[in-house]
């Protein structure tokens, strides 16, 4: 129930302001949670001056034992509508494509995930908005973990710090961290896809801005004058490379740079890349590339200046990972005490995760029940969200042993 609450609030955040957090909706959101954490007993719950969710779930242990911190994001992806979602539940889903309100499909040859899936519980929208599972799921898992831990004070577990962040989803979730508020010695976000994932790499990521400053006329005496800054950014992208560096021409551990906002006048134009390979230094080498098809773009038109910028936003958390191996190690420990298999990963993608690692806190990324995320065919198994639970529990006791041995 808490799920479907959630997801009904619209949080997309905001790539188009300086705003933190960059929509009311996360506000929003934050608000509905530090009432229910104190509704838990969880006293110390509040939403702080730039809108993170901060709380601790307090020992149960008599002596010292390591804190940890369970992190979700509160904002959902920009890229699909994410405003007035309507949440449908399929129990006992049977197989087979999934027949949406607005005559689309989830169809079992683009996920094919939903053949592993049978009998489950699924949530899906009417196809018109996301779903928000992103990372929904993640806060949804979190707040039951807080509700069943202060109501079994039996079970042994250290401090837990429940940390929900803002505008993950355009790079600016850890702008406001502070690695001595947070105060625990490993940490775990609840944002991944599927079940049974440790997500233990994650992609180096960094934002290129690519302007172009043209020259607009009258376009009747536009012969020899004008200069357009769309044209321009238009022929730019078009000479990305396609056949490799590409979202839809690589897998695995290869990198991409992708185009994914363009827009502007003809006297000026922007268009935003998202730069992303495992290997770090490989960063470098793409922004090199288009400030090199910048300079040979502004050979052939004299007239048109180009602007590239690239900026940092995430590195590779398995970096950090190798540094401390409990915060893995821990963390499949407790899916093998629950009986279940497990795989470490690396995750074609970031998370807050990747910059509270870099900036000392080693966190994982934990699966969490998503598919089809940024996507109006977006869905999550409620099953999965309730194993994503009960592994953060054991996960928590495994902790207190680690802190006792």
């Amino acid at each position: 129930e808490r799920f479907l609450q959630y997801v009904k609030i619209g949080s997309s955040a905001n790539p188009n302001t300086l705003d933190y957090p960059s929509s009311r909706g996360q506000w929003l959101l934050g608000e509905v949670l530090v009432k229910q954490l104190k509704s838990f007993g969880i006293e110390d719950a509040q939403q702080d001056v730039h809108g993170l969710v901060w709380g601790t779930i307090p020992s149960t242990c008599a002596g010292p034992v390591p804190t940890i911190l369970l992190n979700a994001h509160l904002d959902t992806s920009p890229e699909a509508p994410g405003d007035h979602c309507k949440p449908e539940v399929i129990e006992n889903y049977a197989g087979g494509d999934i027949p949406l309100a607005n005559g689309e499909l989830i169809q079992v040859a683009h996920t094919p995930e939903l053949m592993q899936l049978h009998g489950k519980t699924l949530v899906v929208t009417d196809g018109r908005t996301l779903l928000g599972g992103d990372d929904k799921a993640g806060v949804a898992a979190i707040m039951e973990v807080s509700n069943y831990l202060m109501e079994h004070p039996e079970i042994p577990h250290g401090p837990i710090r429940i940390l929900f962040t803002c505008d993950e989803e355009i790079g600016r979730g850890t702008r406001f961290f502070d690695l001595k508020t947070a105060g625990a010695i490993a940490g775990y976000t609840l944002d991944g896809g599927g079940s049974g994932t440790i997500d233990v790499e994650t992609f180096s990521g960094d934002l290129a801005t690519v302007k172009f400053l043209g020259h607009n006329t009258h376009p009747s005496v536009g012969r020899g004058k004008m200069v357009n800054a769309l044209k321009a950014a238009a022929e730019f992208v078009a000479a990305l490379p396609s056949d490799q560096l590409s979202p839809e021409t690589t897998c695995g551990r290869e990198g991409f740079l992708h185009p994914y906002v363009f827009h502007g006048s003809v006297s000026e134009a922007t268009v935003q890349i998202l730069l992303r390979d495992f290997e770090t230094p490989k960063l470098a080498e793409y922004a090199s590339l288009l400030e090199s098809m910048a300079k040979d773009q502004m050979q052939r038109q004299p007239r048109l200046t180009i602007q590239v910028h690239a900026e940092h936003q995430y590195r590779n958390l398995g970096d950090k990972l190798r540094e401390f191996p409990p915060a893995a190690d821990l963390a499949e420990k407790a899916f093998l005490k629950l009986g279940r298999t497990c795989k470490r990963d690396a995750i074609r993608g970031g998370s807050d995760g990747s910059l509270m690692s870099h900036l000392g806190l080693p966190t994982p990324n934990l699966s969490v029940g998503q598919y089809n995320i940024h996507s109006t065919k977006e869905f999550a198994c409620l099953d999965e969200m309730v194993q994503a639970v009960e592994h953060a529990v054991v996960l928590a006791e495994l902790w207190s042993e680690y802190g006792r041995a």
